[in-house]
């Protein structure tokens, strides 16, 4: 496979699955709404468009913050990189290259997911908000559980799904810091509403409960989605996942190459400080500096990466 074909790889799995997690952020922002979202015009979406890391490229072409003006921008907007349709188009643009090496199911899925999304206006969302961003998170779920179902377990899975985690990873930690920095100074029981919503985002309210039981706190939410090594949009399982796939990779060379060492060592740094973690690290303020240490990590892997996969003219995996 040359490298080229592994980066459209990566970034197949990456897309699919940013789409997703930014609809469960946006619909999370629709939860957890505060006192001050009500004093303050625009205040509830420019934290959201904070979260997404996209403000400077809102303001170039948007004044103020309004519902409409943001959804359409992080939704339906083709010249935001990173609007869900951005996404999705990026993804089907990606499998339209590699459309002999992989199943037609995939192509046909995400052909048409992006046929759908690109028919769709602002007014559409403005109907039923929740009911459209759960469509989103439906339609990319179909795309990767037949990608899980029919793709042969090689080097064109492992690289999809090492995309896959690494941005599931990078995402639970921004989904985390949107909702811990907006919990500042709150009473405990207006935290914890606020984290139960994302609970209920990543769809793990049911799985916390039964690990929990009873034992609702702030506290325990954040363990579960941070270290928990079973459910699997938790940080702690997407860092294994991520180390094995990659672990897994067929490479044509005997050493390997120091890039190649420099992606396992690093992946397996992440997935280390995840399972010696303990109650105390993630306690208080001190989750903010663990979140904002993970996610530059996940960012640091990722550029890693494209040094020693996707950058080196010759080399073949």
């Amino acid at each position: 496979m040359l490298n080229r074909n592994a980066e459209s790889l990566f970034w197949i799995g990456r897309y699919m699955e940013r789409a997703e997690n930014h609809a469960r952020l946006i619909d999370v922002h629709y939860h957890i709404q505060q006192e001050e979202d009500f004093l303050e015009d625009g205040h509830k979406w420019s934290r959201l468009i904070d979260a997404l890391g996209a403000r400077n490229e809102y303001l170039q072409q948007f004044e103020s913050f309004c519902e409409p003006d943001v959804l359409s921008f992080i939704t339906l907007d083709l010249g935001n990189a990173n609007s869900l349709y951005s996404c999705v188009h990026h993804a089907r643009n990606n499998l339209r290259t590699l459309r002999q090496q992989l199943p037609s199911e995939l192509w046909d899925i995400a052909n048409s997911f992006n046929l759908w999304l690109g028919e769709r206006s602002v007014a559409d969302i403005m109907k039923s908000p929740h009911q459209f961003y759960q469509q989103i998170k439906e339609r990319a779920e179909t795309f990767l559980g037949a990608e899980e179902s029919v793709m042969l377990r090689g080097n064109e899975w492992r690289f999809i799904e090492s995309g896959r985690f690494l941005e599931r990873a990078e995402n639970t930690v921004r989904i985390l810091q949107s909702v811990t920095s907006s919990c500042e100074g709150k009473e405990p029981s207006a935290v914890y509403t606020q984290l139960q919503a994302v609970l209920k985002s990543v769809s793990g309210y049911q799985a916390f409960r039964k690990f929990f039981a009873d034992a609702v706190s702030p506290e325990c939410i954040l363990e579960f989605l941070i270290t928990n090594i079973s459910f699997p949009r938790s940080i702690r399982y997407s860092a294994h996942q991520l180390e094995e796939h990659l672990a897994n990779i067929e490479i044509d060379f005997s050493d390997r190459g120091e890039g190649y060492e420099r992606v396992i060592r690093q992946a397996g740094k992440i997935r280390a400080e995840l399972d010696y973690m303990e109650k105390e690290d993630i306690a208080g303020h001190v989750v903010d500096q663990v979140l904002g240490s993970l996610k530059s990590s996940c960012q640091k892997l990722g550029r890693t990466m494209e040094g020693a996969f996707f950058r080196q003219e010759g080399v073949k995996i």
